[in-house]
């Protein structure tokens, strides 16, 4: 993937140096054409990769949002290196992306982004793919194409078990508390509106970010989906979920909220219909079930 961007660019340059008193619009038709059959036109007139052209299946996440995927200093369970650093990645979208490349003969690279930048990367063609616990949203899949989902995630609270809030039982009972959620994130956009009466803070910029503003008071409670605060009770114990799902007083989400998906580039059906004949013979079990591993290793240190 990577290589055709980088072999259409530097044909365009080329041509543009070579024939400068031409029109822009000559140069890029031979840069098109260039592509040849190894890429089809997107609807911005983008080339779209038919597949993993090199091999390689470049993989963004941010590296510091456990239980999904985490940073840790050397391969202790088996974690794999992120690309120009010394550390590794490892968690639950380490697994599963090491799972697909099994299935479909691909080496794996890592990349780590800040979450707003993991999307513009698929766009660009940066990474062929972002497996980072993004919900599958409407809104995403406008500028994305998604497989999936690799895991459902209910959504719930997490507060400090010594906290006023601690016995609520439904999302009513949080009136009144301060909250933050992750920026660009359901959780913070879609669900802290629906508890009447919250204080609603301004957006933390990470998941241990919003797990610290917890730790530390700055605010009451905090909204996330369970895996990310089941893994949050690894590293602060003295933290509990409020997990309204048995009560009608609950957050009101739909499936695009709770599915979980793989982001890749728009018309690039080949990479999404492999992944998802991977995806597809596995169940809710299974993700669970790999989910609870990653939980159970995850470091620590981190939230």
């Amino acid at each position: 993937m990577k290589k055709i961007f980088a072999l259409a660019l530097a044909l365009a340059m080329a041509l543009s140096l070579a024939a400068c008193g031409s029109s822009g619009t000559s140069a890029a038709s031979a840069a098109s054409g260039a592509s040849g059959s190894a890429a089809a036109s997107g609807s911005s007139g983008q080339s779209v990769p038919t597949g993993v052209e090199d091999g390689v299946l470049t993989v963004a996440m941010e590296c510091a949002y456990a239980p999904y995927n985490w940073s840790q200093p050397d391969d202790s369970n088996d974690a794999v290196p992120i690309k120009d650093s010394n550390e590794y990645a490892n968690g639950y979208d380490i697994m599963m992306a090491k799972k697909l490349c099994e299935a479909n003969g691909w080496q794996l690279e890592v990349v780590r982004l800040d979450w707003d930048s993991l999307i513009p990367a698929v766009q660009s063609g940066t990474v062929d793919a972002v497996i980072a616990g993004q919900s599958m949203t409407a809104e995403r899949a406008e500028q994305v194409d998604f497989a999936g989902p690799y895991l459902y995630a209910s959504i719930v609270c997490v507060t400090l078990q010594n906290s006023k809030f601690a016995s609520a039982t439904g999302i009513s009972d949080l009136s009144g508390g301060t909250c933050t959620s992750q920026m660009g994130t359901i959780w913070y956009d879609t669900c802290l509106p629906q508890i009447k009466g919250a204080k609603i803070q301004t957006a933390s910029e990470s998941a241990p970010a919003m797990l610290m503003a917890l730790e530390t008071g700055t605010v009451d409670f905090i909204c996330t989906d369970m895996p990310t605060a089941q893994g949050a009770l690894v590293a602060y114990p003295d933290m509990k979920i409020l997990d309204f799902s048995s009560s009608d007083d609950n957050f009101q989400v739909s499936d695009e909220d709770v599915n979980i998906g793989i982001s890749v580039m728009k018309g690039n059906t080949y990479l999404k219909d492999a992944m998802n004949s991977v995806l597809s013979g596995m169940t809710a079990d299974d993700f669970n079930t790999m989910m609870a591993q990653a939980t159970k290793i995850q470091p620590v240190s981190e939230g």
